[in-house]
Parts: structure tokens; sequence; C-alpha cells
């Protein structure tokens, strides 16, 4: 929290939870909204293939996969099952159509400095 000299205004400043940006993402890629999806996410971005298998690296591999994913998939739906917060992490259990089909899927996201550091996918 922080005053001005003469005291007329008042400034807070917070870090957004990690549940937080795990929503916003969640929410962005339901309506297949690209620059949204990708705001809550680090320039440096890891997105791994569980337990530890890196499968790309970088905000801008990440837009190359999820455009074209998104323009291809007009049902793309993502809905919440369960979530977990611990600390800085958030482990969604979710339902995903995509192309006709249905499954579950585990999404461990891990944050950082107010941003999506990693993801990991089961």
């Amino acid at each position: 929290m922080a005053v001005n000299s003469d005291g007329t205004k008042l400034a807070l400043v917070a870090e957004v939870s990690p549940e937080y940006l795990a929503q916003e993402q969640l929410d962005a890629y339901n309506k297949r909204d690209i620059d949204a999806f990708l705001k809550p996410y680090a320039k440096d971005v890891k997105v791994y293939r569980y337990p530890n298998n890196l499968e790309y690296e970088g905000l801008e591999n990440m837009r190359n996969r999820y455009e074209g994913f998104f323009k291809n998939n007009p049902d793309v739906n993502c809905k919440l099952i369960n979530r977990i917060v611990n600390k800085n992490q958030v482990i969604d259990h979710e339902l995903v159509t995509a192309n006709g089909n249905i499954f579950k899927a585990v999404a461990i996201y891990t944050i950082e400095n107010g941003k999506i550091i990693s993801v990991t996918f089961m």
C-alpha cells in the first residue's frame, strides 16, 4: 500500500492469485480467444507431458499450437470437474470436448510472479 505525498491518493498493489490465472486462461480457452488465453502465461512458459517430458517452451510456440487448434475446433470446450489450489500450484481435472471427442484431462499449473510458468498435462 502506498499514499501520495499530500495524502489524497491511495494505491494498493497485489499479485493475482494462482486460481485467478488458471480460471482466466480456461475462460479464454472456451472462447477460443488466443490473445486472452496467452495473457496469463510467462514468455518462457514450459509445457510438459507428465511426469516431466518437455513438449515445448515459449509463448510463441504456445500461440502457434493453440491458434490453429482453436480455428480448427469450433466445438472446443473445457468443463472444470474439480480444482485443487496449493500455494503456487493449481491442479484442474477437466472434461474436454474437441473435434467431436470428449475426454478427461488433468492440468497442473505452476505460477510465479503473477504468471503461469509451466503446465503439465496428464
